[in-house]
């Protein structure tokens, strides 16, 4: 097995950030619309699994995985 390597941390200034939010954030998305895109045609996983909602809320520990890169959510 090999260490997955955090590539982006985001740091919440609230309670949680939703997905799209947090793509973009992270610049793995250029708009709300490409991160959409993405998240609807299930490129996107959160904690290992694949997410749909563009809305789901992360929060603190969470991990959101696409292409290949790595989110760390922390407070």
């Amino acid at each position: 097995m090999f260490e997955r390597v955090v590539m982006y941390t985001i740091k919440l200034r609230d309670e949680f950030i939703k997905l799209g939010q947090a793509l973009k954030a992270a610049g793995l998305c250029e708009s709300g619309v490409d991160a959409k895109f993405a998240v609807q045609d299930g490129r996107v996983k959160v904690n290992g699994a694949v997410e749909t909602q563009r809305g789901k809320k992360l929060y603190e520990g969470d991990e959101v995985e696409f292409e290949g890169e790595l989110i760390k959510i922390e407070k």
